[in-house]
């Protein structure tokens, strides 16, 4: 029998482990002294970089709708938290250092969670959606991306009006497991986010145009079934491509994924299983 590690030993061992590794993030941060993205503008910068929404209250499998609705109870609270934020040349960004705990105390609610590519449900749930978003904005950008977790090896949910490719999502969780981007340019940037009820609504900024424009896209995406298990194949390309000239300045693979699906493909119609 597989030894058990101390924070799966009881919900006690648990907490401990968390408050932990809560602790060793803000020393370290207190530590390398980095400068960290915290002035806010209202007046919105001149160049639109990207913009997107998504739907909050989205049919994901048998997720309880109730934890949805608490997911747009907790996007609502974080949204404004990060809305205006600039990252200027020389700072980083943290989602968690702007948006903060959330805990019950904070008014956070019973949402959905994904832990070890199981589904259930904890407070603050839904707020990968958030960073899932910011990601995707980024992606757009020059920024560098300097920490990004995700939920590695499960596809968890059939598809359902998906617009962003398979495989560029996030997991966070305070503090720890955070999303960070760190601004190596001479632009300053600017996260603009909406929440109204229904959809979370971002637009990133700039001062200034940048010379290259992002494509973002899925490639040989397939599933395939392996000893009687079904995976989602497929790589996820970012071409930067020269404004002026048209020429894709390079070619990068953001993911290339083995994912398990962790549905019911028989009664997916779209869903063609290759052997």
């Amino acid at each position: 029998m597989k030894r058990k590690l101390f924070c799966q030993i009881s919900p006690l061992t648990y907490k401990i482990s968390v408050e932990k590794n809560i602790a060793v993030r803000k020393l370290t941060d207190i530590l390398k002294k980095e400068s960290f993205a915290s002035e806010r503008s209202e007046e919105h910068f001149p160049v639109v970089l990207c913009s997107y929404r998504s739907l909050i209250r989205r049919r994901l499998g048998q997720v309880d709708m109730r934890l949805q609705n608490n997911k747009a109870v907790n996007l609502s609270i974080a949204a404004p938290k990060v809305d205006g934020i600039l990252i200027k040349p020389g700072e980083t960004f943290s989602f968690w250092r702007l948006v903060g705990r959330d805990s019950k105390r904070n008014g956070y609610l019973e949402g959905l969670t994904i832990s070890d590519g199981k589904v259930s449900s904890g407070t603050g749930g839904g707020m990968c959606q958030f960073t899932n978003l910011i990601h995707w904005l980024v992606l757009h950008s020059e920024l560098t991306v300097t920490e990004h977790h995700h939920h590695d090896g499960f596809d968890l949910f059939p598809d359902f009006g998906r617009q962003i490719p398979f495989g560029t999502g996030t997991s966070i969780m305070y503090n720890y497991l955070d999303y960070r981007v760190r601004n190596y340019t001479d632009r300053i940037y600017q996260l603009l986010i909406k929440s109204d009820g229904e959809y979370l609504s971002g637009e990133l900024r700039a001062d200034n145009p940048q010379p290259l424009k992002y494509h973002i896209k899925s490639e040989n995406e397939r599933f395939v079934s392996e000893k009687g298990t079904v995976y989602r194949c497929g790589k996820v390309i970012r071409k930067g491509i020269d404004k002026k000239t048209g020429e894709v300045v390079f070619l990068e693979i953001l993911r290339d994924n083995h994912a398990k699906v962790m549905y019911d493909t028989d009664n997916i119609p779209d869903i063609q299983i290759l052997s």
